[in-house]
């Protein structure tokens, strides 16, 4: 079944741009799954927010959590490095990518349970808590629980094809296989104490290290997004950032090579 909803996947994202008309190029998805079962769900609660949803809260009786990155393209990628505001290209990929996991889940939705099981329908974004700024299911966390990627220095989702992309999720009753965790550090700073460009890269002052700890300030990233200059483009609001993001080591790919 797993192979059965990794072909569902790549043939519907490599299908939109036809289908939908839209400016956005993709590269193909990197997919993982979690045991919905896995113990690493209920620590989600201390570690973002006793708000925090089990899969099991979203679809009774969950067997697995299917979880997808899908990667932007270089030209996208390279479109946002220069500037303090995010690119034309950027807001529209954010935009219709956004679009792509909602109508992906809906997809997802209705061949699952067109075979008799159940799965839930997720907000590829928007559903956090707008006074802490916390999400009641976070789906870079359930990434990371399904084993495609690790997070970097700067908070961000880093995968085999990169961390600059969006990622989407869906829970079933469907009992599929678990990817294999990694104990490799993806991020070169985790992993030697090198590079650190991210924090460089970000143009609010964000991120603050010390003493080889990062403190994160969530109020002045979502400044950057939210309250600064939010373009209005016909598909939607140019609410993104992710200049720590692009023209760094891990934008496109892991930046050093894993056995």
């Amino acid at each position: 079944m797993n192979n059965e909803i990794v072909e569902l996947i790549v043939g519907y994202v490599r299908n939109y741009k036809a289908s939908k008309k839209t400016e956005t190029d993709w590269r193909d998805p990197v997919i993982g799954f979690a045991d919905a079962q896995d113990p690493l769900f209920p620590k989600l609660k201390e570690l973002i927010g006793p708000n925090h949803a089990l899969p099991s809260d979203l679809v009774p009786n969950a067997k697995s959590v299917i979880v997808f990155f899908i990667p932007f393209s270089k030209e996208v990628v390279d479109s946002n490095i220069l500037g303090e505001e995010s690119s034309r290209e950027w807001d529209i990929s954010n935009i219709e990518t956004n679009n792509l996991i909602n109508d992906l889940c809906k997809y997802l939705y209705e061949k699952i349970t067109a075979k008799g099981f159940k799965a839930s329908l997720l907000p590829a974004t928007y559903n956090y808590d707008e006074e802490k700024l916390i999400s009641d299911w976070s789906h870079r966390s359930v990434a990371y629980i399904s084993g495609i990627g690790k997070f970097g220095l700067h908070n961000m989702f880093i995968t085999k094809s990169g961390c600059c992309g969006r990622l989407g999720s869906v829970i079933t009753d469907i009992e599929l296989t678990p990817t294999t965790r990694t104990d490799e550090e993806y991020c070169l700073y985790k992993y030697n104490g090198t590079c650190k460009k991210c924090i460089k890269k970000c143009v609010n002052n964000t991120f603050q290290l010390q003493n080889s700890k990062v403190f994160f300030d969530r109020k002045k990233c979502n400044e950057q997004i939210y309250d600064k200059i939010v373009p209005e483009y016909p598909i939607g609001l140019g609410d993104t950032c992710g200049k720590c993001m692009v023209g760094v080591p891990c934008s496109l790919a892991i930046p050093r090579k894993i056995e």
